[in-house]
């Protein structure tokens, strides 16, 4: 089979991209039928525009070489299929921190941040199987990667297995598992008949994970809430697995706790998981800072953790750093005095520079990142907002005007243990 793409003009092989959220929203009232009306074609936002005019090129390509699998279609049942997941999981090298799929967030150039600071693994965000599978204009839009993106989950809202087959057989040349979104709990995903909303139709999630793991050539993976009851959750991990699921990502909370502030997730729920089910489980809820990876892998014998919230905030946190949230005032941490989230922010627009996307995600991590910036001096943020069209180097002076006004949020980081001696009145 041979993939058409789209090819940006640097050094890295890419697929042009950009994710469409409210465009997403437009088409989720037709997500069951075969109507050819594109809701991407209603570019009339500037920043809808792409943040770099760089040329792109149509070229016909023959797909990368799959992980081998040894069979002739899907992988093998039972035990076999069982070590298989393992193996491929250790292959990756066992990824244990890892950027969730987030819509409009975990674009190309926010993952090659994270992937900087610590990520060993990413998320796509969350792309709609019908459209993906019907229009090229979006495929070579909305997927975008490139060599150093990897491990890379490629994930899909769908509720028709031949759909999303379709759709998942034009990525999978370019990522490590294509995953089911089992899990979003938004008004968008109960109209589209989606995500967390499939949990009311376990027999088509069932039939979406057996049409992917009997014809695919990378492993399927599931991204799924909790129950509010223990054991319809853990009858629900066990039906996936079976079905042909090869790694499991849990958030610990419900469809109806869409609040992560208001709702602790359920770390014991996850723990109840990863006990009944063979294939490598992940870790999803409360993970802000590195203690909280430590401690939820240790609770839930997890074999690594997503992070979601936290990383638009502090795309450095896989690295330990913390934000003053979680770092002032605490006991053996220290402000870093090098990084902040102006760095991380002129570093972010950087991997923009290479691999273009649209100004409106620009424009929301921005906000994440510098939000407690604009509150010490709102009167940027006003100017911010009233920029219809962007600019890098709009951008750029926005950060310096910032420092130049004296507002500096440090990074928090864990002291060493020398410097924890010498603060405690010990002398080496």
């Amino acid at each position: 089979m041979r993939f058409k793409f789209k090819l940006l003009s640097t050094n890295s092989l890419v697929n042009h991209n950009t994710s469409l959220y409210k465009n997403l929203s437009m088409a989720t009232q037709t997500l069951n039928t075969s109507s050819t009306q594109n809701p991407i074609n209603e570019f009339n936002d500037d920043d809808d525009r792409l943040c770099s005019a760089a040329t792109i090129t149509s070229q016909e390509g023959e797909a990368p070489q799959l992980f081998e699998l040894n069979r002739a279609n899907g992988y093998l049942k039972g035990e076999s299929r069982i070590e298989r997941a393992w193996a491929h999981w250790k292959k990756l090298g066992e990824p244990k921190l890892i950027v969730a799929p987030m819509v409009d967030n975990s674009e190309l150039p926010f993952r090659m941040l994270c992937r900087k600071y610590g990520a060993e693994a990413a998320y796509t965000p969350m792309l709609h199987s019908r459209i993906f599978s019907e229009t090229e204009k979006y495929r070579s839009l909305e997927f975008t990667t490139c060599k150093e993106d990897r491990p890379l989950f490629v994930q899909f809202c769908a509720n028709d297995p031949d759909i999303l087959l379709e759709a998942a057989r034009r990525v999978e040349p370019y990522c490590d598992y294509v995953d089911i979104n089992l899990g979003c709990p938004q008004r968008i995903a109960r109209r589209g008949n989606y995500g967390a909303f499939l949990m009311d139709n376990l027999p088509l999630v069932k039939s979406l994970v057996e049409k992917l793991a009997n014809n695919l050539n990378v492993p399927v993976s599931c991204k799924i809430r909790v129950f509010p009851n223990l054991q319809d959750t853990l009858s629900y991990a066990k039906m996936l697995e079976e079905a042909g699921c090869s790694l499991l990502a849990v958030h610990g909370r419900t469809r109806d706790e869409k609040d992560g502030k208001k709702f602790r997730a359920n770390w014991e729920a996850i723990k109840a998981v990863r006990n009944v089910v063979r294939i490598p489980v992940l870790a999803n809820g409360d993970i802000r800072h590195m203690d909280d990876v430590q401690n939820c892998l240790d609770e839930t014998g997890a074999d690594g953790v997503l992070s979601a919230e936290s990383l638009l905030e502090n795309p450095a946190l896989f690295a330990g750093y913390r934000t003053a949230e979680w770092g002032l005032g605490s006991a053996g941490i220290r402000q870093d005095g090098k990084l902040d989230q102006a760095e991380l922010l002129k570093e972010y627009l950087e991997f923009c520079e290479r691999y273009p996307v649209p100004w409106r995600m620009i424009r929301s991590h921005v906000h994440k990142m510098l939000g407690e910036w604009f509150k010490i001096q709102p009167s940027v943020r006003e100017d911010f907002n009233k920029q219809s069209k962007l600019t890098f180097e709009f951008l750029y002076d926005l950060v310096n005007q910032l420092r130049e006004l004296g507002v500096s949020i440090p990074l928090y980081v864990k002291e060493t243990r020398e410097e924890a001696a010498s603060s405690n009145g010990y002398v080496a």
